[in-house]
Formats: structure tokens, C-alpha cells, sequence
């Protein structure tokens, strides 16, 4: 699976490069927005597999105290 956030940033990164050899301030200001909503995704999925690998944490302590 593709990192959509990873994905975002590089394509903000291009975009704001490419605004800044341009003197284009739109593209420039799109790209920074991709980049924040790139991070932004990213963050989202880490705090997503955290709680996940807590969940699981959880579970194996009560599936251990279960089986006593």
C-alpha cells in the first residue's frame, strides 16, 4: 500500500518548488498545503497504529489472564 502522506508531501514539495521558479505565489501556497495535509495524514496514521498495537496489548494481557 502506498503512503498516501508521504505521497502528498512530495507532490506539495514539487508543487512549491516549481511555484517558486515561476514566481507563481499560488502554486507555491498549494504546495505548502499539500505538505501539511501530507504530515497531517501521516500523523493520523501513526496514532491509528498505535491505538491498534495497544488494542492488541490489551487483548494478550486478558487472553493471558484468561488461561490462569
Amino acid at each position: 500500500m502506498v503512503d498516501k502522506g508521504k505521497t502528498d508531501q512530495a507532490k506539495g514539495k514539487a508543487k512549491e518548488a516549481v511555484g517558486k521558479v515561476t514566481g507563481n505565489d499560488r502554486l507555491k501556497a498549494e504546495g505548502r498545503t499539500d505538505q501539511a495535509k501530507g504530515k497531517a495524514k501521516e500523523a493520523l496514521t501513526e496514532a491509528a497504529d498505535r491505538a491498534r498495537g495497544v488494542q492488541d496489548s490489551l487483548r494478550d494481557d486478558r487472553d493471558r489472564r484468561d488461561r490462569t
